[in-house]
């Protein structure tokens, strides 16, 4: 999954990132408003953290600009501000979530987590297919018919979280590396093909299809 992080502070912002990355999670960071919804228009984030006190364009205003054109990416949004009309605002401008300066980092991505399965309409942590076990929480994969636990590295989960989230739908490389990557990834490389092939060894072959001019196809049934 990939997340948008719009936050003016760069020491908080470097530290949220690498938090971020550690639970799965690929990252792009924006340090000013301006530069955040134009992110936020243009690439495919799964979800969004925006800080309202940004230079150059207001956290709400950047809101309230990608609601008026339709983008409904889901948004989490962070303030120093205590007022309770301000968190009133946020929603109104189409906040998913609110959460307050200073908070734990256990609690944003506690609440990254409950707005990305709301948004895929799901309320587990715990991402199944027939043959599959995914916890988002361990980050490990379940092979069910032999309960056999799989260790994987951290593209390698993003990836096959993606492929487990849209069953026997055929995913080409570009979306794969929309939602897997952050925007520093080098988009014409041949590593998806390098980590589907890694994907394949550990959990059968079998499982992946390639769809030949189209893409990867994940070939199990939803849980």
């Amino acid at each position: 999954m990939r997340l948008l992080l719009v936050e003016d502070d760069v020491e908080l912002a470097g530290g949220l990132r690498k938090a971020l990355a550690r639970s799965g999670y690929a990252v792009d960071l924006a340090h000013d408003g301006i530069d955040g919804e134009f992110l936020g228009d243009e690439e495919p984030y799964d979800a969004v953290i925006l800080d309202l006190g940004l230079p150059g364009r207001p956290g709400l205003e950047v809101l309230a600009h990608w609601r008026a054109r339709g983008n409904r990416v889901p948004v989490i949004v962070l303030t120093g501000r205590d007022a309770w009309h301000e968190r009133v605002d946020g929603f109104k401008a189409g906040a998913d979530d609110y959460l307050g300066k200073p908070f734990h980092i256990e609690e944003l991505l506690a609440r990254v987590q409950a707005v990305l399965r709301r948004t895929e309409g799901r309320g587990d942590p715990v991402i199944r297919t027939r043959r599959l076990r995914l916890d988002e929480s361990r980050q490990e994969v379940v092979l069910l018919d032999s309960e056999q636990v799989v260790a994987l590295t951290g593209t390698e989960f993003r990836l096959l979280r993606y492929f487990m989230l849209h069953p026997r739908a055929v995913l080409s490389k570009t979306r794969l590396t929309e939602h897997v990557y952050d925007q520093a990834f080098e988009h014409d490389s041949n590593l998806i093909e390098v980590y589907v092939s890694r994907l394949r060894d550990k959990l059968g072959r079998e499982l992946f299809a390639t769809r030949r001019g189209q893409g990867y196809v994940l070939e199990d049934d939803p849980g």
